[in-house]
């Protein structure tokens, strides 16, 4: 390993950075505060406003770029190998990623800063472990759920944490050298993922990770995987929420597998993060006996407007807030274009018949069953983004979670993005199982659930998830048993973004639990009185 000294001006960007991202924070707070909504109740809840357009809206336009901003949209990466590449490989080594970091500190985009509730002083340094020290799993599936994996990731500099930072959102790697069950993979490729998960968090707290095994060799993988997302659970003191919600999904869709690995970076421990099943080729074979077919991610956007409103025939519109993930066809483009035309203008007694051909509709009401019930704060029923969309082979589309981190919770403060009439308050349990059906921005829900006999079916599936999943005698003892798995971990984590005590609480009345109970008796009340 060599110990290269940090970029030129890597400290004064950092700062520079900060201050930029104060300000961002600073924005975002005075958007929140006009975006949640009070309350309606009455005649407001029975009547609500009717928007009638005589022509498709348009997506706002949304930055193209920056470091990852309240715009919303698809954010393009920066593109840095292209320019430096000089021996033409296709990626950075030390000398031009050197070159890059140089030119880039002339010009700094931010890093971390101090949106969180954080109230940690700088970190200490985590524990020392070597591959002799902890045990391998060579037989063990990649997501079994009672394993517990140790990555160690061996970087060339010293400063990994800044030079991941500095090249956040950008098209550069940062190789490492992986050591998995004593097994060496070499020049694996590593970036910091996320946005808000990496803008409020501070320097030396844990940032996501993106760990692609296929970086300089396709034919690399582990245990069949080529990418890795490992997350650091913001937003989570339990680290249970994203484990809990993917396992919940899979009984009803396909969604994606979860469980925990240890990190280890430069021979110090960062503690365990939630390893989370990335959305490409290997997903699509796992869930669907195939790898071909067409695939899209949905920003994560306050205003993420991705919710399959149609906004016309151009494709331009489209790829403002949906990011395709593969080839870009215009076939593909198409189809998408012809399921939100559909959505927008087949009368509600004719579209289950009009969509049956091309979507997934019965995985469509599940998927919006679980978003709600579930009270998934980052999700569909608030924001209309984070999520994946997936036309497969046979020309249907097919709805999926994406990032689940906030879920199984009420966050103070959330809620209100889109919300609409009857959404119940903000920041609470009581959210309405048929919140936005108004909501011509979100037409899984607004359009599916006009049709009786879907939102009869939409009804069912919430009321299962409440009586089976939300039953703290079913739910808690795969709680305990995760937390038992990490907690030794998690207390001597000193990277983590919250407290032990907070993780210890999974139990309390202000945790899982009682979140659990106290969504359960909503819902069914709800049910039955409705």
């Amino acid at each position: 390993m060599s110990d290269a000294a940090p970029s030129d001006g890597g400290h004064r960007k950092r700062l520079v950075g900060r201050a930029l991202l104060a300000l961002v924070a600073i924005a975002a707070a005075g958007y929140i505060a006009h975006a949640v909504s009070p309350r309606l109740s009455g005649a407001a809840l029975q009547r609500p406003r009717v928007v009638v357009r005589s022509q498709p809206a348009p997506p706002p336009r949304f930055a193209q770029g920056g470091f990852g901003g309240f715009g919303g949209g698809v954010q393009q990466d920066l593109p840095l190998v292209k320019q430096f590449d000089k021996d033409g490989d296709g990626r950075l080594n030390a000398t031009e990623r050197k070159a890059a970091r140089e030119s880039l500190a002339q010009a700094p985009r931010g890093r971390g800063g101090f949106g969180g509730r954080f109230s940690f002083g700088p970190a200490q340094p985590g524990p020392r472990l070597s591959p002799a020290q902890v045990r391998s799993y060579p037989d063990a599936p990649l997501y079994d759920a009672g394993t517990l994996r140790t990555i160690f990731l061996q970087f060339e500099n010293a400063d990994w944490e800044d030079e991941l930072s500095d090249f956040y959102h950008t098209d550069v790697d940062v190789p490492a050298t992986v050591i998995v069950d004593g097994k060496t993979y070499r020049d694996v490729g590593i970036h910091f993922r996320g946005n808000s998960s990496y803008r409020m968090v501070p320097e030396g707290r844990k940032h996501s990770l993106t760990v692609s095994f296929d970086f300089a060799n396709a034919d690399q993988n582990l245990y069949g995987y080529r990418t890795l997302n490992l997350l650091n659970a913001n937003q989570d003191p339990t680290f249970l929420r994203p484990v809990l919600y993917a396992e919940i999904a899979r009984d009803y869709i396909p969604a994606p597998k979860a469980n925990y690995m240890r990190v280890v970076i430069n021979g110090e421990s960062w503690g365990v993060y939630p390893n989370t099943q990335v959305f490409n080729k290997e997903y699509l074979r796992d869930w669907f006996q195939t790898t071909k077919g067409a695939r899209w991610k949905t920003p994560g956007s306050p205003r993420g407007r991705a919710g399959l409103e149609y906004f016309g025939e151009s494709v331009d519109q489209y790829k403002r807030v949906y990011e395709i993930k593969t080839k870009d066809d215009p076939e593909s483009w198409k189809a998408l274009i012809n399921l939100c035309r559909v959505f927008s203008e087949t009368p509600a007694g004719k579209l289950e018949a009009a969509l049956a051909p091309i979507l997934d509709i019965d995985g469509a009401l599940k998927f919006i069953a679980l978003d709600d019930a579930l009270i998934n704060n980052d999700g569909y029923w608030t924001r209309a983004s984070d999520y994946n969309i997936y036309l497969d082979v046979k020309g249907r589309f097919h709805v999926m979670p994406h990032d689940f981190n906030e879920t199984i919770a009420v966050i103070e403060g959330r809620g209100g993005f889109g919300g609409g009439p009857g959404a119940g308050r903000p920041g609470s349990v009581e959210l309405d199982p048929l919140v936005g059906l108004n909501d011509d921005t979100k037409p899984l829900r607004s359009k599916l659930l006009a049709v009786p006999a879907l939102r009869a079916r939409y009804l069912g599936y919430v009321r299962d998830i409440a009586e089976r999943w939300l039953d703290w005698k079913k739910l808690g003892p795969l709680a305990t048993r995760y937390q038992a798995l990490i907690a030794a971990d998690v207390k001597t984590d000193t990277h983590k973004l919250y407290s032990f005590e907070e993780f210890d609480a999974v139990s309390s009345s202000e945790s899982i639990k009682g979140f659990a109970d106290a969504r359960r008796a909503f819902l069914l009340n709800y049910l039955e009185t409705h």
